[in-house]
């Protein structure tokens, strides 16, 4: 029992660790691949990293859209 517990618990935290975002700007219309969002207490401002520069991105309009693994690799491949 103990055994299962732990197992489901490590399935859980590798399960949680891998979402991925494309975050498309409303204004420009450029797109940004990120593994977190933080949305701010407006309820509009987000703030993400962007995988392919590492720049610290905050966006007023902004678009999040969950997608694949397959995707998020293709898209931020260098």
């Amino acid at each position: 029992m103990r055994i299962e517990t732990i197992a489901a618990l490590g399935i859980a935290a590798v399960v949680t660790g891998c979402t991925y975002y494309k975050v498309i700007n409303s204004a420009s219309g450029r797109a940004y691949y990120t593994q977190d969002v933080d949305r701010k207490p407006d309820g509009i401002t987000i703030m993400f990293t962007d995988v392919k520069t590492g720049a610290q991105v905050t966006l007023q309009s902004a678009e999040v859209v969950k997608v694949s693994s397959d995707e998020f690799k293709k898209a931020t491949a260098k």
